[in-house]
């Protein structure tokens, strides 16, 4: 009946582990395994804890399923120091126990930690495999780390035929985040078989490298083979239309995902056309196409038009769009930023202090900026520190 919940319906899973414990049947180590993976995946912490008690009362916690499925559970609920314990207090682990422990690292914003995960899991003799690879590979781009990103190169060459395309996917992305795209393009041309990932892939980071042309070279080639194409597949080129100023080229591309290929725009793609237009500087045309939307606008577009009238000083419209944004969500705070700068470069100092002041009423806050280098292998982070700070 639990794995029977867990292919059809966590949601009553925890309802009949109650009824279990009520009529007196004891858990086996299966049931621990199957209830615990059940919590992960509706990240029910609360709950969680609470099987985690039954299991010291019962024992069981030896087997490595059951510590498993309760690192995972802990892992899944960003719980890093409650799933560190777990992890280090199973007796024995084995591939799944530190690729689950190195992913966890990295859901929870560690990457550095998840990559020294992985050679300590190299250190003590366990093999790693391509679910590892692709764990370290994300962390790699998370970091924008190429020396480790080109050390897990070394390694999934070693794995050979046992890795399958996902993995080079992650080698591609890895590349790109950290600015190398020959090594990008070598892997995506020796790769047999290539998904839509791989291409969207290649698209996104050559646009994201300031090689737009390149990009929407890669589209063309993507068409010419006949390869999938989707949604995210459009995002990207339109999102290398706008990095490269082709307007020409973006309006096709965006005129055709209706037309020749059957999807419907959503508004990421509207809001790559906003910007498109935004920056060659046609604000009103990027506000008329916002008008004509055939759904309800929503913040990411009119914060898009307001970033590129920060960029041409239109005031007018720049004051539309951020009544707009905020009119949706008061408390983001990237339209206040946006907004503030605008008024910032335009030395109006007395709505900047004003923007301020609203903020600090609606309890706005913007988050810190964050940069990181690599020294030596190692990653080092600085957050920007708020004046008056300590």
């Amino acid at each position: 009946m639990f794995a029977g919940y867990l292919q059809f319906s966590y949601s009553g899973i925890w309802s009949f582990w109650c009824r279990m414990n009520s009529e007196g049947v004891k858990p086996d180590h299966f049931t621990f395994a199957t209830v615990l993976t059940g919590l992960a995946a509706l990240s029910s912490l609360k709950n969680g804890l609470q099987a985690h008690a039954q299991l010291v009362k019962y024992g069981h916690g030896d087997e490595i399923c059951v510590g498993n499925a309760l690192v995972d559970m802990y892992l899944k609920n960003r719980s890093l120091i409650e799933g560190t314990k777990a992890f280090e207090e199973m007796p024995c682990r084995d591939v799944l126990s530190w690729t689950q422990m190195a992913a966890g690292c990295l859901q929870c914003g560690q990457p550095a930690k998840a990559l020294r995960v992985v050679e300590q899991m190299k250190l003590v003799g366990v093999k790693p495999n391509k679910f590892t690879l692709s764990t370290a590979l994300n962390a790699c781009s998370s970091l924008a780390s190429l020396d480790e990103g080109k050390k897990a190169h070394g390694f999934r060459i070693k794995l050979g035929s046992d890795v399958d395309a996902c993995v080079d996917n992650a080698l591609i992305d890895m590349y790109a985040k950290c600015g190398c795209m020959d090594g990008a393009s070598q892997v995506f041309h020796s790769m047999r078989d290539r998904s839509v990932v791989s291409w969207t892939t290649m698209i996104m980071g050559f646009a994201q490298n300031g090689l737009a042309r390149d990009a929407i070279r890669i589209f063309e080639s993507m068409k010419s083979e006949n390869a999938e194409l989707n949604h995210i597949t459009f995002i990207c080129v339109l999102y290398a239309c706008s990095q490269g100023g082709f307007i020409e080229e973006g309006w096709r591309y965006f005129l055709s995902m209706t037309r020749d290929h059957g999807i419907t725009p959503g508004e990421d793609h509207y809001a790559c056309m906003v910007d498109l237009l935004g920056r060659a500087g046609k604000t009103a045309e990027a506000e008329a196409l916002i008008l004509n939307m055939p759904f309800k606008p929503g913040v990411l577009v009119w914060q898009t038009l307001l970033g590129a009238c920060r960029i041409h000083g239109d005031m007018e419209i720049g004051r539309r769009a951020a009544e707009q944004a905020l009119a949706l969500d008061k408390q983001d705070p990237s339209t206040y930023v946006l907004l503030s700068n605008m008024y910032a470069d335009s030395s109006n100092w007395a709505d900047v202090t004003s923007l301020r002041e609203l903020m600090e009423s609606r309890e706005v806050k913007k988050m810190p900026g964050c940069s990181w280098i690599e020294v030596m292998g190692d990653s080092h982070s600085f957050l920007s520190q708020q004046q008056g700070s300590t």
